[in-house]
């Protein structure tokens, strides 16, 4: 009985010990990493109110589309209201000439680079370094704005047929992605999810991660892999297998499982998450988010959360090609249906935290928006189901326990908004181009909800 006890006590002294070694190597490093399901930075933990800045690197070039005077400024404001991280796109790949793509592309060809963001982005980096602040890089996207996935398949020269939408049961055959437009989101959908089984695009896709990750920043001679500006690598921007079968699921969990491990092998240092949406892009199969979620070299999960998009407040407004005005006299359901949204908003975030609670894993909430009054987009103009809407998320993020980060979708701040639908080479907002300008970004002059965001990073710091 006594040999128990004293083996018992060494092992309680040799877990406070293990526990001690950890902090204190935790507190010798400028790299944010993960523990007991949080994160923690040089020793304390660490929790951050941030936002979205797809265009970061573009902004920071000295080409097309480059204005490092307003990228300085924007991260001068952004520090001012306390955001200390941004999620930003490290790609753009493709053909030019697609109007609901952005550009300029980083990626014109395989291998061929735009090396004038490039340099954007190890400006960028170098900016975020002098303010302590963080960024996420996402390597890919799911979606068509910036080419990813259907850039890829391009590439390898994949064509196929897909079912058309108009209910006739037409098979409809494309040579290139189709543009969603003008051929339709289902027939992009559906074209895409040859991503994940095709050998040929994935391995591209790799090289891009062994391009971006042993890259060493001109500006600082310091490799990313050392950066205390970087937080984490992100797989794809909301990458899903958009077939609901278990080969595309197998295939899926698969990609996202030799993604991770590349990105570990090249960069020990810093996290890797998977770029989620969670449930919704996940086929709603709560089992495949977790698989992806507790892959060994996947460090955090991340969900989005659009309830505009996903139809939680009406379905006014899902076709981008429809006029969405509500009229003065009418009711205002993007105000009238706060409250569904936010119970909606509760609902998605229980179902994710209760799998990763019992894996252990941060989990952070990297994208949500909200439009403004009546589908206005002009920056100034009233946000108030806007403002209930953030104040109600900020209020899960402060006081649950269960999010451990954010970035609110997205960053507008002092842009020069002059087009509803973007034209080359307006100013950049968080809004892709295939999406009006001003739908979901907050601007500098959107006063109350910048004293929102204010507060909230007030709050998570005491």
């Amino acid at each position: 009985m006594l040999d128990k006890l004293v083996c018992s006590k060494c092992s309680v002294v040799l877990l406070f010990c293990l526990l001690a070694l950890v902090a204190r190597a935790e507190e010798g490093t400028s790299f944010v990493t993960v523990r007991d399901g949080k994160f923690f930075l040089q020793g304390k933990e660490y929790r951050y109110v941030g936002t979205n800045l797809w265009y970061g690197a573009i902004l920071g070039s000295e080409g097309q589309g480059g204005n490092r005077k307003r990228l300085v400024q924007e991260l001068d404001d952004m520090r001012a209201v306390g955001i200390d991280n941004v999620r930003v796109l490290i790609g753009g790949d493709g053909r030019d000439g697609i109007l609901s793509h952005i550009a300029p592309k980083l990626q014109s060809e395989p291998g061929v680079y735009n090396d004038t963001i490039l340099a954007g982005l190890d400006f960028l980096m170098a900016e975020l370094e002098k303010r302590d602040m963080k960024a996420v890089l996402y390597f890919n996207n799911a979606w068509e704005w910036s080419g990813g996935y259907g850039a890829y398949l391009d590439w390898v020269g994949f064509s196929g047929d897909v079912q058309s939408s108009d209910g006739s049961g037409k098979m409809k055959h494309f040579d290139l992605t189709p543009v969603p437009s003008i051929d339709g989101w289902w027939e992009y959908m559906q074209y895409v999810s040859n991503f994940i089984l095709n050998d040929k695009a994935k391995a591209l896709a790799a090289e891009h991660v062994r391009k971006m990750v042993t890259r060493v920043n001109r500006y600082t001679g310091q490799p990313y892999k050392d950066s205390k500006a970087l937080m984490a690598w992100e797989i794809a921007n909301e990458p899903r297998c958009f077939i609901n079968d278990e080969l595309h699921k197998y295939k899926f969990i698969e990609w996202i499982d030799e993604q991770s491990t590349l990105i570990k092998s090249l960069d020990p240092n810093h996290l890797v998450t998977t770029g989620s949406e969670g449930e919704h892009g996940c086929e709603d199969d709560m089992r495949l988010f977790n698989a992806i979620h507790t892959l060994p070299n996947i460090d955090y999960a991340c969900i989005h959360i659009w309830p505009n998009n996903w139809g939680w407040i009406g379905k006014f407004n899902q076709n981008y090609d429809a006029d969405k005005t509500i009229a003065e006299n009418a009711p205002d359901p993007i105000v009238d249906n706060v409250k569904v949204a936010c119970d909606s908003t509760l609902a998605y975030i229980n179902r994710a935290y209760k799998l990763m609670e019992k894996a252990g894993r941060p989990m952070v909430l990297e994208e949500f928006g909200y439009p403004r009054d009546r589908f206005l987009f002009t920056p100034g103009s009233p946000t108030k189901g806007r403002d209930a809407y953030y104040e109600y998320v900020f209020g899960i993020i402060a006081e649950s326990g269960k999010i451990a980060g954010c970035n609110f979708w997205g960053w507008g701040g002092k842009a020069n908004v002059k087009h509803t639908i973007w034209q080359r080479w307006d100013d950049y907002v968080c809004d892709p181009a295939q999406e009006e300008q001003g739908l979901n970004s907050v601007f500098a002059v959107d006063k109350s909800t910048m004293e929102i965001i204010k507060s909230m990073t007030s709050k998570i710091r005491k």
